[in-house]
This record gives C-alpha cells, structure tokens and sequence, in this order.
C-alpha cells in the first residue's frame, strides 16, 4: 500500500488527461489531509478528481440549504465523513433515559442527510460508517446491555447497511472493517486528534482513500469480472503430472488448508458474479482428475466458465480465453504462483492485473482479500448464474466454427428476445449494464438503480430493456434502450448491449424497435450521439454504419426513409 507521502507528490503531477470527477468532501472533523489523499490517490487510478471541501464541521449546514456552495459545486460524489469519536462524546452528552434511542436518532439524521442530498441534486453518496469503539464503561459486559455505547455503534452499523439497501444512491465505505485491520491505535493518532482534530492516522489515510477509489472506480464501470487460474501449487499443493491425485495437498489437514481455503473463496465470488477460468500448462485429462475425481476438491468443472489445459504458452492462452469471453484485458485478474509466469504476463499484456502471490500459500487468501480487487456497485440474481452463461458461449464460440457463413450461424442459433418496460425486478441488472458495460455503449451514462426507476416512471423517456436467448440457453438481460423524447424527435439517451451478444445481429433488432416505436408514436426523427472513450471505439462508426445524417456532432435519422435492418432473431 502506497504512504501518505508519496499521495502527497502525486498531487504535483499532471492530471489533465485524465477524466475529471467531482468530489465532496464534508466532515464534522478535520478532513484536509482525507482530501489530499483522495486527490494523490486518482493519479493511481488515472482519474482526476476534483474535490470540494467543505469548511470544518459544515455536514448540516452544507446539505439542509438547498443554495450552500455544495449544491452549486453539483458534484458526482459527496463523501461524508461522520467520527466514531464525535459520536461517543455526544452519547456521553445523551441522558441516561435516552441512551438505548441513540442510535435510532443518529440514523434518523442519516437518513434526513440523504434525503435533503436526493432532493437537492443527483449526487451519489458515501458515507462513512463509524469503527467500533469500547469506551470500557461496560467492558465485554457492554455486548448485553442496550444503553452502551458498543451495542448502540453496532447497531448504527447495521441500520446503515440496511439503509443502503433501501437507498440506491447511498454507499457505505466501511471505516469499521480497515479499523479492525489496523487497529484503534494506528486507525487513529491520539495526539493528532487532540491537536488537529484529525480522526485518521496518516498511516491509514491511503487505506480509506483507495477504498473510496474503488468505489468509483466500480460505479463508472472499471470492475473485475474474471479471474484466470493456475492449477499446480496455486489451487492445490503440489504438481498433478508428478504427484499424482492422490499425493497432491488439499483439505483440512497442513497446508492443504490453505489451497481449501482459497477454493472456498473462489467460489463465492463464483457466486457472485466473477468467472472462473483455468489456464495451466498441464495434460488437459490430468489437469482436469482433480475437479473430477478428488473428494476434498471444492471447485468442480462446472464451477470454471472457460479450462485451458495444454503445453502453449500461456500469454497465448490467455488471449484465446479473453477472445471467448469478450471481456477487456483490465477487467481480468491472473492468479498464479510462478514469479515467472507472473512476470512474462505482465509484460506481455500489461492491461492484466497479476497480484504477486505470497511465497507462503497460508497468505493466499488474507492477501487477495486486503487487495479489494472485486469492488462492485451492484448485484443481481442473474449474477450468480453468469458462469454457466460464459459456458454457454464457449460452446457458440466452437459451433461457429463449423458452419461456412456467418448467416448460416446465426439462423441455426433460434434466437429470441422479449422487449420489456424498465420496473423494479429488472432495475437492478439494467444499472448493472449501464455501469459494466464500456464496448458497446455510444454515451457512456452510469445509472444507480434508483436513477433507473426514475426513468422507468418518467413521461419525458421512453425505455426498453432487451433479454435473449437460444437453443443453447439464457443470455439474460443484454440491453437497454433510454429514449428522451424532444418535440418530434427521439434522442437516444442510451444505447447499450452486452458484449456477449456481439455479432448476433442484437444491434439490428434494436435499431428496429427504435424506429418501430417512433413510428407508432408520432416522431419524425430519431438523434444519436456517440462520445468516445478508450473502449467504446467498436461503436464509433455506428451511426454511418446505419445511415444517420451527421450534423453539429449529432446523428440524425429520418424514420420515413428507414428500411428494416436484417436480423436473426425472433420477438417473443
């Protein structure tokens, strides 16, 4: 983890080429060396983030007046930074009486924050929540009695995570949890906060300040969604070739723990959402007994989206693993025990994230968790069947090659798709696609949830969101539509697909919604605009590629003259 000190030379850099974000930062204690941490950490994320920060303890007075210099800096992002500190000496300034409400009260004022922020502007929210603190009145007895102040911190805590829940724009950067790594004598410095009023050490301001980059980071849509494993010594202790299945160390017992371990890990974030592949240089029916066959093995074949076994190498294995998933290079993470192979891959690709492992594989574990690298704003049922969807695609990806045209592939394929209205069951996956998706995304607009249930009731849009499927099975929820209406005109707000359904004629059935719903509804014209980024390149053409008229950098789409585009899928 980077110091304090080299934020700090970070904030003389150049920034100017790195996308702007503005930031709020209110505290109610000292927040100037948080902001410089929060500002030097962009640089390592190469964003630019450009911070308001608001005067000493302004929290109320900065949110509840709809013209404070808050709303009028319209930032993206208001941190709120709320201390465990203040908030024990205000519990002792509560009367005895009122001790076991304390902590409904703190988050009725929680709850009024986001409110009064919801109501003033279309900010997202990170709050602080508050490290624990046994201010030893009670001692451990403090766990069973209402009116201490461990029991009501506990609660505040869990009311939070409930009132994120309950609040789309409201995220909850956990200061309990980095306590409880660092401990309360290095999470903060009592001199400093005597003196200065700071309530983090300078020793755990980079720890906060990343954890707020991540979670930025992962709302503008730079998340992790594969991992690529190694098998030998990285899965399990010793070499499959060699040892044989029945001398390699897995399970319960010495340092096979470790390798379960890791494996439990590894399926949650299955789970999750992540996928799993394999790429190791081994026999592939070898590489493969273990998952098979041995009975203290957690992950199984069905658990890995995409196994890669054979003696290539595995810079090239690894490009035909991304070529079948169709995810970015940066949004994979390579795990394997060999500094070597680590080193030839970072070179190689260096878009890839490769953690140095451990020597020790008993550290395995603890060391991917303190790397944070699976960040998400968002979850979804559909998530935890994304594995089997990866599977799905692979064997696409081996037919394709048997037929002689593209046509041909694509009618074999019977595909469907059902057009359905934005609502609550879909909203979740739908705010995941606008914060995930980066190829095939002409504007580039992140949605929270709650932002996409506003859409979903406004009379100015009009939204569709898109599932397909085929013989083979469910793509899910792969792409939105959000249409502004405008006199005579449809300005498309947002045009979205998963980059799994690339290449299907998707695009096409879209398109011919759009003009479908146009026609049926009294608009003359239908508007585009594309604004680049370094990964939506792939739509850049697509406007001429669909004969829009170019003008003032905005395409233009005159719906008489359209004539239905080709496509190979059917609408249920």
């Amino acid at each position: 983890m980077m110091d304090f000190l080299s934020l700090k030379k970070n904030l003389s850099k150049d920034f100017s080429s790195f996308k702007k974000i503005k930031i709020a930062v209110l505290g109610d204690s000292a927040t100037q060396f948080l902001s410089q941490s929060i500002k030097g950490y962009g640089y390592e994320v190469d964003l630019n983030f450009e911070i308001y920060e608001a005067d000493y303890n302004q929290i109320e007075l900065q949110v509840f007046d709809r013209l404070s210099d808050l709303y009028r800096y319209q930032p993206e992002y208001i941190i709120i930074q709320k201390s465990a500190l203040k908030l024990l000496n205000n519990f002792y300034k509560t009367s005895v009486s009122r001790k076991s409400a304390f902590g409904e009260t703190e988050l009725r004022t929680v709850r009024e924050i986001c409110s009064s922020i919801s109501a003033n502007s279309k900010s997202k929210i990170i709050f602080t929540n508050y490290n624990e603190i046994n201010d030893g009145v009670f001692g451990n007895f403090a766990a069973k009695v209402e009116s201490s102040f461990l029991y009501q911190i506990r609660k505040i805590n869990l009311g939070l995570m409930d009132l994120a829940r309950e609040i789309k724009n409201l995220y909850i950067l956990d200061t309990a949890s980095i306590n409880s790594s660092f401990g309360m004598n290095k999470f903060t410095d009592a001199k400093m906060y005597i003196n200065a009023d700071m309530v983090y050490s300078l020793d755990v301001l980079p720890e906060i300040a990343k954890q707020i980059a991540d979670i930025i980071t992962s709302i503008q849509g730079r998340i992790k969604k594969c991992i690529i494993l190694d098998l030998d010594n990285t899965l399990w202790g010793g070499i499959i070739g060699d040892d044989g299945i029945e001398n390699i160390q897995i399970g319960s017992l010495g340092i096979g723990k470790a390798y379960s371990n890791l494996q439990l890990w590894l399926r949650e974030l299955k789970y999750r959402g992540i996928i799993l592949t394999v790429c190791s240089k081994n026999t592939e029916s070898l590489a493969k007994e273990p998952f098979e066959k041995h009975p203290d093995m957690i992950l199984h074949l069905d658990d890995i989206a995409l196994f890669v076994a054979n003696w290539d190498n595995k810079v090239e294995n690894i490009k035909y693993i991304q070529s079948v998933l169709n995810l970015g290079f940066d949004s994979m993470v390579f795990i394997d025990d060999s500094r070597f192979e680590r080193g030839m891959i970072k070179q190689a690709i260096p878009e890839l994230t490769v953690p140095d492992l451990p020597e020790d594989a008993a550290e395995y574990v603890p060391f991917l968790r303190s790397l944070n690298l699976f960040e998400t704003a968002s979850y979804s049922e559909q998530d935890a069947e994304r594995t089997k969807l990866y599977q799905e695609e692979a064997n696409r990806t081996i037919l394709y090659k048997s037929f002689s045209s593209e046509q041909d592939f694509l009618s074999n394929l019977e595909m469907v798709s059902e057009v359905q209205d934005f609502n609550k069951f879909n909203a979740p996956r739908i705010a995941q696609l606008t914060q995930r998706s980066n190829q095939f995304n002409l504007r580039t607009i992140r949605y929270t949830e709650a932002d996409i249930l506003k859409l979903a009731s406004s009379n100015e849009h009009k939204c569709f969101a898109f599932t397909l499927k085929d013989k083979y099975g469910e793509y899910g929820l792969i792409g939105i539509l959000i249409l502004e209406k405008q006199n005579e005109s449809l300005f498309i707000d947002s045009f979205i697909m998963s980059c799994r359904v690339l290449k299907r004629s998707m695009e096409n059935f879209i398109l011919n919604q759009i003009v479908e719903y146009a026609k049926g509804n009294g608009f003359k014209n239908i508007v585009g605009e594309y604004l680049p980024t370094v990964k939506n390149v792939i739509v850049k053409d697509l406007f001429k590629d669909y004969q829009f008229k170019e003008s003032s950098g905005r395409w233009y789409l005159e719906v008489d003259g359209f004539v239905v585009k080709e496509t190979f899928i059917k609408r249920k």
